[in-house]
């Protein structure tokens, strides 16, 4: 079966997450290399990346903290300037190519929005786990994935940078996928037997355009 839609991880997939870590470490009060490294550390140790606020502060509770960050007029936010450079030339040619295109990522309401804003008329629909009632890796995420893309499984592939939450799940719901590496998950995990399992193995999105159409010849 050909493939006719891609959807897309946000963070370290589209979105370069550096600059929201450092405001994370900024607003616990530590060095920037300091959190950056114990949540290397965290997520080497395959665990969850959330765990890393707590070894700072113990009983730490991100939602909370981040409506506090917000009322102090610094929320969690991105904007072009974090856009990765491969991402807009990436989503033109596969427009062009006649692909349906989705965003769909563990993401609160408030990126949702700014997601929105950024990628009006790049993509067909965007969809965040606080939208969907359900996160990456629950199965019900990719379920709704499922549920919103005008193709059969087989004939979606989504794209992350990460083997647990992006590319085993959508492989366990039918998906086909593409693992990015770049980020501190697609650094750290790519040596992991399980990467041989994803569709295509990519170090940029550049490349996607290209290995599709491979993809969608060989399946013709």
């Amino acid at each position: 079966m050909t493939i006719k839609a891609v959807v897309f991880d946000v963070g370290e997939c589209l979105v370069d997450e550096t600059r929201e870590y450092g405001t994370w470490a900024d607003w616990l009060g530590v060095p920037r290399h300091t959190f950056v490294a114990q949540f290397g550390a965290v997520i080497a140790q395959g665990r969850d990346y959330r765990e890393t606020f707590q070894i700072f502060r113990p009983g730490f509770d991100l939602y909370e903290e981040r409506d506090k960050r917000a009322a102090a007029g610094r929320p969690e936010t991105f904007d072009e300037a974090d856009l990765y450079p491969d991402v807009r030339p990436a989503l033109a040619r596969l427009r062009a190519d006649g692909l349906w295109l989705a965003i769909a990522g563990n993401q609160t309401v408030r990126a949702g929005r700014i997601l929105r804003e950024l990628f009006t008329g790049d993509v067909d629909l965007i969809g965040t786990s606080d939208d969907w009632g359900a996160s990456k890796p629950d199965p019900l995420f990719f379920e709704r994935v499922a549920q919103v893309t005008p193709a059969e499984p087989r004939e979606t592939l989504y794209v992350g940078d990460r083997l647990d939450n992006d590319v085993l799940p959508a492989l366990a719901a039918g998906m086909r996928t593409a693992l990015l590496r770049r980020g501190p998950w697609g650094w750290i995990q790519q040596h992991d037997p399980a990467a041989d399992r994803s569709t295509l193995r990519i170090d940029s999105l550049a490349e996607l355009p290209e290995l599709i159409t491979d993809l969608n010849a060989e399946a013709s």
